[in-house]
Formats: C-alpha cells, structure tokens, sequence
C-alpha cells in the first residue's frame, strides 16, 4: 500500500494541478486511447480537477468496443456449431451482434463459457477431447502473447481440439488512423500504459516523427495521469512536441522482448476493421500458416448473414472522439448496462459504461 499511496498522495495531486492550471491558457483536447486510463480518470475524478480549457477525451482503447460488428456474428456463429464449446473472456458474452449475443446463445443451450485466461480454455479442451474448442481471441499486445502461448503449448502437446478466432488488434496504427480521420481534432495523447509495457516505447517512435504531436505513456494511479496531462500541456502551449515515457517504472524502450517474440512467431500483421474507425492497415493480428490448424476461421465455415450496427447507437463515433456518450440519443434512455445496445456500454472498459457509472450528472 505505501508505494500505491504515493502515487495518491492528495499534496501532490494538487500541486499538479496548480500546475496544470498555471500553464493551461488556451483549449487543449486530449485523448487517452485505453480503457482502463477512462475508468481511472472517472473513478478518481480527475475531470473535475481540470480546467475548462482542457476536454479529455476517450479514445479506442476498449478492445471489446473495437470489435468489429461483423466479428461479434462470427463468434455467434460459431457457437451455433454442433459440438463446439466458446471459451470467452466476459466481456465479449453481452455484447449485441446484429441478431443476438453470446449470453443469448447461451441461454439457448448453446455451450459457451467464461474463462479468465487461454490456459483455462486449454485444460477444458484436454478436459472434452470429442468437442471442439475455441478460444475467441480479442485484445491489444496486452493479452495477445498469452493467447499465442496457448497456441505454442496446444502444438507441443499435440491437442488436436483447440482452436483460437483472432480478433486481436495491434495500437500504433490506430493512432495513426486517427490523426487522418476528417472531423477529429487532437491536440496530444496519453498512450496506454499496458499496451506499451509490451511494446515499449519505441513502437510509437513512427507515428511520433510522422505526425509530431505530443505523446506521453502514463500509468494508471492519478498522479501518474495528472502528470502526464501536465507535460502534454506543457509541449501544446510551448508547440514543442515530446515522445515521453512517464511510466518508466513498468515500460522500456524496447518493451517485453520475450513477448513480442512470441507474438511474432505465432502471427502475422493483416489489415482489419475497427469499429467507429474502418479498415486500419496492418492493425490486425491473424494466425500464422505453421498455426493453421488451430485457426477457427480455417477450420469451420462460418455463416454470417449482413452485419450492421444498431440503429441509432454512436458506439463508433464515441470511440473516435468525435462524441461523447450523454450526445448518443440512446444513451441512458434504450442503452443502459442492464440492457446495452452498444459495446460501449457493455465492456468494463467501455467509455459509456464509465460515463453512466462516475460520471457527474453535470456532464450530461
């Protein structure tokens, strides 16, 4: 706990802000692209810290929000397959797909199960060797080495009923994506602190030289945020941009080497479909030929009839910055985390989910 309440230390959180308040003379707006930054920074307050001048916004850093429409039917499909199991993470099970869900499926007796990691879907296909498993793999760099891990070890142990549907979506090329999307202002990013443990801070090194906007890696605790607010305030109103490590005690320059080793040896980059953003090159992760036997998408023919987002949800546009939850006309009134019509309200990490849990009824 004491090396946790330092960085909750409320003398420091304020003599930050007095700094950020001090330096802070003309309108900023911010995005910080994960999710779990958009929970802390809503858990802890910190918008109201702020002021007027600097707008924080939540970017695409929910990687079950990212996913594309047409995806999430793949998965529904894919549990409708006779003697096919799902092993999920839970935040994929309530997520609408155009005519249905995972937690529908399975209220429906189809099989579909949570699990916390690849090695629980692992044990449950060496627990059920006349069924089929599959793993729908859906994350950033940040659980994707774990589900290539699995894969490894499937192959070792020769399990012939393991399977994975990557999802997985790599960061840099989103951000890249972004600065290119007509519509959407960005003056500096907090980039994730998880993600960039992975792939250190030199994966950023590109987009940085390519669009020179400042950029800073932040921790989750609020003076880790507070700060690297602080120094992208600084660089805005000083026009002197920086590519700055801030969590320097989780994140190298090069990142987890054994990771990314691992990620490479079992996939390989391909374009992919963000939702809210499009078609992103090279942002995708999909299997690698020497792993195709453990491709679901290989392996089964997966019916999907047309896939379309839900009518009248701005899931997309508020992943992009471009809205915020209380400006989607079904927010709070047909979209509520009892009954959710868009992934952001869904997912744990999801921008309308942290709206309608922390947030001041004054923002609305």
């Amino acid at each position: 706990m004491k090396h946790i309440n330092e960085y909750r230390d409320p003398q420091l959180v304020r003599s930050i802000v007095r700094n950020i308040k001090a330096h802070s003379k003309k309108p900023i707006r911010l995005m910080e692209v994960c999710g779990t930054h958009t929970m802390s920074i809503f858990r802890h307050g910190i918008r109201t810290l702020l002021p007027d001048t600097l707008t924080l916004l939540s970017g695409p850093g929910c990687p079950v929000c990212v996913t594309s429409q047409n995806d999430i039917d793949a998965f529904i499909a894919l549990a409708r397959i006779k003697d096919v199991i799902i092993t999920t993470f839970g935040d994929l099970m309530r997520v609408p797909g155009t005519t249905s869900s995972l937690q529908l499926e399975r209220a429906d007796g189809k099989y579909i199960r949570v699990v916390y990691s690849a090695a629980d879907a692992l044990k449950i296909a060496k627990e059920n060797p006349s069924k089929h498993i599959i793993f729908l793999g859906v994350g950033f760099e940040t659980t994707a080495p774990t589900i290539a891990a699995s894969l490894l070890m499937a192959q070792e142990t020769e399990l012939k009923n393991y399977y994975v549907f990557s999802a997985h979506k790599i960061v840099p090329p989103a951000l890249d994506a972004l600065m290119q999307t007509n519509g959407i202002r960005i003056d500096g990013f907090i980039l994730p602190g998880h993600v960039s443990v992975i792939i250190g801070t030199s994966a950023y090194r590109s987009f940085f030289e390519r669009f020179q906007i400042p950029c800073v890696i932040a921790g989750f605790e609020p003076t880790d945020l507070l700060q690297a607010i602080n120094t992208l305030v600084r660089q805005t109103e000083a026009g002197v941009p920086e590519l700055v490590n801030a969590y320097a005690r989780a994140v190298g320059a090069e990142g987890n080497l054994k990771a990314k080793s691992i990620m490479a040896q079992v996939f390989r980059t391909v374009d992919t479909t963000w939702r809210g953003i499009g078609r992103i090159a090279q942002s995708g992760l999909k299997i690698n030929e020497a792993f195709a036997s453990f491709d679901a998408e290989k392996r089964f023919e997966i019916p999907i009839s047309n896939s379309y987002e839900p009518m009248g949800c701005a899931c997309g546009e508020i992943l992009t910055g471009m809205k915020i939850p209380p400006q989607c006309p079904l927010y709070k009134k047909r979209c509520t985390p009892e009954s959710p019509v868009g992934a952001c309200m869904v997912s744990s990490e999801g921008t309308c989910a942290a709206y309608y849990r922390y947030a001041d009824q004054s923002l609305d």
